[in-house]
């Protein structure tokens, strides 16, 4: 426990409406004079985290906690960003053991424990709160992200998307913004973006086309094209069989929470009904199409009489 010190219910309101944060000017604000900000330090009643940054004792650790007290460490129109801004943003995602934190003026800033990064990009840099932390908008955030953690950028732009942080549309307008020559972490999203659109699933003649010329190059039984089975349409149907070949793209099947939950249901039902369910994406199909043919080959075996 603290020794006796100054009394801070003055703060304590304030500190709690900001992951038990204070900060000296706001402290003086509230009618703390310089002399009782420092006795409170040396009596334990607050931590001193940066020179003009403290919490209250006992007051937990968070990332929340971590990033705030960075950018008001750092000044006025600082941000949270790249790494920090991913994890306040995606939930469970790892932030690391440093703050990333962006000076828009590109002025000097040092604090240990922070990853300061003044950027020449200026697009999409106003603040937002984010659970009272000031943090770039995901569109940044995705940019920002590729120039110091590219593999992480594929994983971040799915969840931005099924979180519905930002559509695949407000993404690619984002790229068109951020790209020029130079401009580290463009290349690391576009290719995150090549590779969403890829797996989309294409019309349904070259669905079908694609599909009918697998099961005739790799000797297997012909299938009907959405078929109905049980009161459910699937996209094939392996004549003379009880198997279903499913082809799953993002747009379709991932990301769209009523319609995830009604394949979930529709599969389960299928399976219920004595059908089994091969599933395999539109890009498997299209660039490893001997893969998909082994599956179905396998199945078949395995449950067609």
């Amino acid at each position: 426990m603290p020794s006796e010190g100054v009394r801070l219910e003055r703060i304590d309101r304030f500190a709690q409406r900001h992951h038990g944060l204070i900060n000296k000017a706001a402290a003086a604000r509230l009618g703390v004079t310089r002399a009782e900000w420092y006795l409170a330090i040396s009596s334990g009643q607050l931590e001193q985290l940066y020179p003009n940054v403290a919490r209250l004792w006992g007051t937990p650790p968070t990332l929340h906690q971590q990033a705030l007290a960075a950018v008001w460490a750092t000044g006025s129109g600082s941000m949270a960003s790249h790494r920090t801004s991913a994890a306040l943003w995606l939930p469970g995602r790892p932030s690391g053991k440093l703050i990333d934190i962006l000076l828009p003026d590109r002025r000097y800033s040092r604090v240990g424990g922070v990853v300061v990064h003044r950027p020449r990009d200026q697009v999409d840099l106003r603040p937002v709160l984010r659970n009272r932390v000031p943090t770039t908008n995901p569109l940044r955030m995705l940019v920002d992200l590729g120039a110091v953690e590219p593999a992480a950028v594929e994983t971040a732009v799915i969840e931005v998307i099924s979180l519905r942080l930002a559509s695949p549309a407000a993404i690619r307008a984002a790229l068109f913004r951020h790209a020029r020559a130079g401009r580290n972490g463009v290349t690391p999203l576009r290719r995150a973006m090549e590779s969403w659109f890829d797996d989309e699933l294409p019309p349904d003649s070259e669905l079908e086309s694609k599909m009918g010329k697998l099961l005739t190059n790799y000797d297997l039984p012909p299938a009907n094209f959405h078929a109905l089975v049980a009161g459910y349409e699937v996209d094939f149907l392996v004549l003379g069989t009880r198997v279903i070949l499913e082809c799953d793209g993002w747009e379709r099947h991932g990301l769209d929470r009523d319609q995830f939950e009604f394949d979930r249901f529709r599969n389960v039902e299928l399976v219920a009904a004595g059908y089994i369910i091969v599933h395999f994406s539109w890009l498997r199909l299209r660039d490893n199409p001997a893969w998909v043919a082994k599956r179905i080959r396998n199945v078949l075996d395995r449950w067609a009489s």
